[in-house]
């Protein structure tokens, strides 16, 4: 059956009303930095790019895709717009695109992206029929970009000022003439920014129009603490319609953008329900591997009682599994951590050690042991609470919300009696 694109309610405006949509939040990483940028990841009180309270791994985000339909039955598209950029993280977008596709063959797919990294992926965004692509373009002149991003990281080489922006520009509109080229809607995105591009926006409609795309969004700047913009004031709501009514000329408008979270879900302009959110939080507490032959649940304690230890001071982990009955869970064994030191090694060595389990419990960790026990196919979970009410929730599928923590920003060693060279 062929996709339904007039359902898409960005790109429809009779739509919006009648179907929704949902962004899974799978890209935290972010290839640019924007001077009106600000990406805060739990902020459940603003409606704005960047944001999003959990954040999630593909498989993780189809299980919450899984809920939310069943929840509200109008979704009509998925798509992925961060909180980074979907091309900074190419691995978790591509996957989630390929899961989606596979289990809802007729739902609306599409991406908002800076473009900077887009190039690649357009042929395998048109084999998995992703119809609808939005590249923020700010600027078509490098004079002007310079003095919107702060830097631009490609290739793991990092540019600034003018040669930033002229990298990033071309790369955007190369990726525009393409993505019409493989049969791709696209829609642009400008950010009208008071006394830095507000007069250069008919420029970018007349360039993009030129490429190809097919309608452009004038989104009016919204003012971050904390960033280099943060004392720009927002332009006025009759300067926005002046410079939409200007770039009419050249392109079709969207004129309701909601300025929409990275885990926005449901009817435009709709604040995310309370359901929902219990709905994400839970997803972003599940294991990576739901299946297969990993039938246990590992656990850092110091008292056998309450999940309370630092991943990295552990000298041993307890091992839980369900009991036939299916009632309750049973401790299985303890098992022997291996000893501090040996880098990427010592947590490779816990990977074999807890080879059966899917989840590994714990208060607090390094990025290095999560991601590489992740790679071995254990998901680390932060957690706070008694052991068994948490590892039967988790076999059971329970609302584990109280149980979760977050992973703190700190310097090494202020959670833990490390010596702060990292997790070895």
């Amino acid at each position: 059956m062929p996709l339904k694109t007039e359902n898409h309610p960005c790109f429809n405006d009779e739509s919006r009303h009648r179907f929704g949509r949902i962004h899974l939040p799978v890209a935290p990483k972010c290839n640019i930095q924007c001077n009106y940028c600000n990406r805060k990841f739990d902020c459940m009180n603003e409606n704005r790019p960047g944001v999003t309270s959990k954040l999630l791994t593909p498989a993780q985000a189809i299980h919450y895709l899984d809920r939310a339909m069943a929840m509200s039955p109008n979704i009509s598209v998925v798509g992925i717009a961060g909180p980074g950029d979907p091309f900074a993280n190419p691995s978790e977008t591509m996957e989630t695109l390929r899961l989606v596709r596979a289990k809802y063959p007729e739902m609306l797919l599409c991406i908002a992206t800076n473009g900077l990294d887009l190039l690649p992926y357009i042929d395998e965004l048109a084999e998995l029929e992703v119809s609808h692509v939005t590249i923020t373009i700010n600027a078509v002149d490098p004079e002007i970009g310079s003095e919107i991003y702060t830097w631009v990281r490609h290739k793991k080489k990092l540019y600034r000022d003018v040669d930033a922006a002229k990298l990033l520009i071309k790369r955007q509109l190369h990726a525009l003439e393409k993505l019409k080229e493989a049969g791709v809607t696209a829609k642009v995105n400008s950010i009208i920014i008071p006394g830095i591009n507000d007069a250069h926006i008919v420029e970018v409609s007349r360039t993009v129009a030129g490429l190809g795309a097919d309608i452009l969004n004038c989104m009016p700047y919204y003012s971050n603490p904390g960033t280099v913009f943060e004392n720009i004031p927002e332009p006025l709501p009759e300067v926005v319609l002046e410079i939409q009514d200007a770039t009419a000329e050249y392109l079709p408008q969207m004129k309701h953008c909601a300025r929409c979270r990275a885990d926005a879900v449901g009817i435009i302009g709709e604040a995310n329900s309370d359901g929902m959110m219990r709905e994400l939080a839970t997803a972003a507490l599940m294991p990576e591997n739901q299946e297969g032959p990993r039938p246990c649940i590992a656990v850092s304690s110091l008292d056998g009682v309450r999940i309370g230890q630092h991943l990295g001071e552990a000298d041993r982990f307890l091992v839980y599994a369900m009991a036939p009955e299916g009632d309750r869970c049973v401790l299985l064994d303890s098992r022997v951590a291996p000893l501090p030191g040996g880098g990427r090694k010592r947590w490779e060595i816990l990977s074999g050690i807890l080879k059966d389990c899917r989840a590994l419990l714990v208060s607090a960790a390094g990025d290095s042991p999560i991601s590489v026990l992740r790679e071995k196919g254990i998901e680390v979970m932060l957690m706070d609470g008694i052991i068994e009410d948490a590892v039967f929730g988790l076999f059971t599928g329970k609302d584990l919300t109280a149980f979760m923590k977050s992973n703190p920003i700190h310097a090494c060693g202020t959670s833990c009696g490390g010596t702060g060279g990292g997790c070895a």
